[in-house]
This record gives structure tokens, C-alpha cells and sequence, in this order.
């Protein structure tokens, strides 16, 4: 006898009684950082992540100086450690030219965005069946699928302008600030991974239309990516396997993609970041590779701080 598995059935509750682990008062606040960073930046030893991090911040404003296409990849991980505002500032100084992420990556930020605290306890919700099961995020998400799919956008613009015209704060969300400023930001779920992905207002033809669309947009920065920068940060296997496929349409489409710059950042060293953005590309194509280990919530703004001294530099 097959059990019942009518997801039209399933009980939501509401996101404001949900305890989080992350609120808006521990979110990064990106803000120049005057000499004290220049100082700081000299001060360290130009070895290991230190030489790393320099030459990857050297790449990004030589990629910006000539037109090539520095793109971020993300996991939600990156969100729920508090740098949406980071990434936020990077679209509004042209450190990066485009943004690709996973499911994760915009669950994470809509609910930061419009109602101040993401992260559940999933070990909590497992048990009594409440895991994931928040009524406004499926609603809210699905809505954004909608958006999309009637502007004729991808899932990243059209979850971008959900945010804004429910009034979520462009600085704290970088699928608002992307979607505010025109830059591409691409979204790649996997089918059923993510927890609105049960929801019944999620309509899936709709969502693999415009997830389509995202991945096609995606396809054609990575087409502009001669001697420009790709950034994998904390996604172990979406990311990284999209960016290959894609990285090998581009030249099977002729586009003489060559000289990148890969830099993957994560806690761990995940076999497909070390091997579909850090390994294969570079030996193929020709350029470079920057392995950066530790937390997100240190390394990348590390990584600001190296940018800005170098900015700062060129400025004198």
C-alpha cells in the first residue's frame, strides 16, 4: 500500500515565532577603512593566505580596470554568516560584475532581508516535522518564482524584486542590491534541496523556465572571463559543477576563455572546488589558483580589507 504524500497538506507556520540563530544586529557593516587598513595589509607576511590574498585582490581591480567579468559564487553559508552586506558593497563598487548562487544562498537572504533573522534549528524541527516549514518564506519565495516567470527575468532578478517592493533594504540583501544596480545575479538550485521546494504555491515547470534562464545569463559572463577572476565561496557542489558546464559551453561556443584567475574560499577543501573552479580550468586554460581555508566570516572580509588597501594604492 504506497502512503499518503500529498504535500497540499503539509502544516506551515509562521516565520515570526521562529527562533533563529542569526539577526540583523550581527551582520557586517562594509565601510572604507581608511589607512589603518593599508598599515594592516603591509603589516602581514607575504606567505600562504597572506601572499594569496594579495594577489587575489590585485587580480579583481585589474580585472575591474579592463572590463573582464569577476564573478562570485556563493553558498548560503556566506549569507548566514553575516556578509550579505559585504557582498551588497562589492556590487556598488564594481568589485564584483556578477553573482551566482545556490538555493540556499536566496532563502537565506530573503529572510534577512524582510524579516530580520535567518538559520533555524533544523535538529529541532526534525522531529515533530517543522523543519523548513515556514509559511511566509514558501509563500514569499514562490512569489519571486512568479515574478520571474511573468517578467520574462531569471530567478535572481525576480527574487531581487520581490525583496525591494516588500521593502527589503538593498544593503543587507544582495539579490536586492544586484537587482537595484543591474547587475547579474544568478540563481541554481537543486531540485528538492531547499526548503521551500515542498511548498505548494512553488510551481516547478515555472521554476526550471526561469532557472533556465539564469543559467543561460550565467553562461554568457562566463563567456567574458579572459583574464577576469571566478570566486567560489562555501559551495561544495552546486557551484562548482554549474561553473564547469558552463565554462565548457563557452568554448564549444568559440569564446577564446583563457588566463582566469580561481580562488575558491571554504573551512574545508571540497573535491569539486578544488577540481571543477581551482583545478581543471587553469590547467586547461591557463592562469592561476588562490586557496583561501578558514571562516568566511574572517577570510572575506580580509579580503575587503586587501581590496581596499590596493585601491588605495592606485589612488596616490
Amino acid at each position: 500500500m504506497t502512503a499518503d504524500f500529498n504535500r497540499k497538506k503539509l502544516r506551515f507556520k509562521s516565520i515570526n515565532g521562529r527562533t533563529s540563530k542569526v539577526s540583523s544586529g550581527q551582520l557586517m557593516h562594509p565601510s572604507g577603512y581608511g589607512e589603518g587598513a593599508e598599515r594592516f595589509a603591509d603589516s602581514l607576511p607575504d606567505i600562504l593566505a597572506v601572499h594569496g590574498l594579495r594577489d587575489l585582490a590585485t587580480a579583481i581591480l585589474t580585472s575591474r580596470r579592463i572590463d573582464a567579468a569577476r564573478i562570485f559564487m556563493y553558498g548560503g553559508h556566506v549569507i548566514k554568516c553575516g556578509l550579505g552586506p559585504l557582498l551588497s558593497s562589492w556590487i556598488g563598487k564594481g568589485r564584483v560584475s556578477a553573482l551566482a548562487t545556490n538555493g540556499a544562498g536566496t532563502i537565506h537572504d530573503l529572510e534577512m532581508a524582510l524579516f530580520g533573522a535567518t538559520s533555524e534549528d533544523v535538529e529541532a524541527g526534525i522531529a515533530d516535522g517543522s523543519f523548513g516549514m515556514w509559511k511566509e518564506t514558501g509563500e514569499l519565495w514562490a512569489r519571486g518564482v512568479e515574478i520571474a516567470f511573468s517578467r520574462g527575468t531569471g530567478l535572481g532578478a525576480g527574487l531581487g524584486m520581490l525583496i525591494l517592493e516588500e521593502g527589503g533594504d538593498p544593503a543587507v540583501s544582495p539579490l536586492a542590491a544586484a537587482c537595484d544596480a543591474g547587475t547579474p545575479i544568478t540563481v541554481h538550485p537543486a531540485l528538492g534541496g531547499d526548503i521551500v521546494h515542498p511548498h505548494p504555491d512553488l510551481d516547478w515547470g515555472k521554476l526550471g523556465a526561469v532557472c533556465e534562464r539564469d543559467f543561460d545569463l550565467l553562461g554568457s559572463r562566463i563567456a567574458e572571463l579572459s583574464r577576469g577572476v571566478i570566486i567560489n565561496a562555501g559551495s561544495a557542489v552546486v557551484m562548482p559543477e554549474v561553473f564547469l558546464k558552463l565554462l565548457t559551453c563557452a568554448r564549444n561556443l568559440g569564446h577564446d576563455v583563457r588566463d582566469i584567475t580561481a580562488a575558491g574560499f571554504d573551512m574545508m577543501r571540497p573535491y569539486r572546488s578544488l577540481n571543477n573552479v581551482l583545478g581543471r580550468p587553469v590547467r586547461a586554460l591557463g592562469g592561476r589558483s588562490i586557496e583561501i581555508n578558514g571562516s568566511h566570516e574572517v577570510m572575506l572580509p580580509l579580503l575587503d580589507i586587501f581590496i581596499d588597501a590596493e585601491e588605495r594604492r592606485d589612488r596616490k
